[in-house]
């Protein structure tokens, strides 16, 4: 699902609600979870999800084309582990 699907869905089902407001809830939402990440903290849904920053080490690499070995620096990145509900729901 895209962001603009999600939109749809969410003005679909709420008829009362104008398109360029559920626009601006989406987008609040999104930014919040994302600066929120990027100051390193925890995001959290109950039933949903959670969203995490993880530290991937510095390691040598290879280049696929070359075969020639690459340092790879330390990087940050988003990790998402699903909550308890959706897991059974995914896995009845």
């Amino acid at each position: 699902m895209t962001k603009s699907e999600l939109i749809e869905r969410i003005a679909s089902k709420n008829p009362h609600l104008m398109v360029k407001d559920i626009e601006r809830i989406v987008a609040v939402v999104l930014d919040k979870i994302t600066s929120s990440l990027a100051a390193g903290d925890r995001v959290e849904f109950r039933g949903f999800g959670t969203f995490s920053v993880r530290t991937r080490t510095p390691r040598i690499a290879k280049n696929p084309r070359t075969g020639e070995q690459v340092k790879v620096e330390e990087r940050n990145i988003p990790h998402f582990k699903t909550g308890k509900q959706l897991f059974e729901l995914l896995n009845k």
